[in-house]
């Protein structure tokens, strides 16, 4: 398996938008805290959440291919089939891939409440993400005109974790505090 340090620098071969990988970083450290609450192995989550994205800036107009391209570059480099699986997965409405495991369903709904914690980020004073509670992201959700870009419905796929709404945005919400230096928020 590749190791964190293998997988930043794939990542920074990939990415050369700083806010792709400071999205990634941010999906990285939410797996991260996901694997250790379900008792998960969090390097391979967090491994997930690093690469997730790796043909994001080749694909972007066609989201049908988004996470394919990204397959193929893992699979040259031995990546676990459950990490390519799960990367496969978190654009499945595109590809016609069911999510079916916990980390296919970890991995869409963290990378997709990044956009939100940032964009509730931003609307602060301050712009910190110290400053952020989970309650103005909860509130944030509700508003749909907030962030639209952000898939609400792809966000609440952390209850087929078991984990309900509230306590994942919390999870997360301190996931990314815990790297604010690395986000630059």
């Amino acid at each position: 398996m590749i190791d964190r340090e293998g997988a930043l620098s794939l990542m920074g071969t990939y990415l050369k938008k700083d806010n792709l990988q400071k999205h990634s970083l941010a999906t990285e450290a939410i797996m991260r805290a996901l694997a250790e609450k379900l008792g998960y192995n969090a390097d391979a989550w967090g491994i997930a959440g690093l690469l997730h994205d790796l043909d994001y800036e080749e694909t972007k107009d066609t989201p049908s291919r988004h996470a394919l391209e990204t397959a193929r570059i893992l699979e040259e480099k031995g990546i676990a089939h459950e990490i390519i699986r799960a990367i496969k997965a978190h654009n499945g409405d595109a590809l016609g891939i069911q999510r079916e495991t916990d980390f296919d369903f970890a991995l869409t709904c963290a990378e997709c409440i990044t956009g939100l914690i940032v964009a509730t980020t931003l609307v602060y004073p301050d712009k910190k993400i110290t400053s952020v509670k989970t309650k103005s992201i909860l509130k944030r959700m509700k508003q749909k005109e907030f962030a639209r870009g952000v898939d609400r419905e792809l966000i609440r796929e952390c209850e087929k974790l078991n984990i309900p709404l509230e306590e994942f945005a919390e999870l997360s919400l301190k996931a990314m505090q815990g790297i604010d230096k690395e986000l630059g928020l």
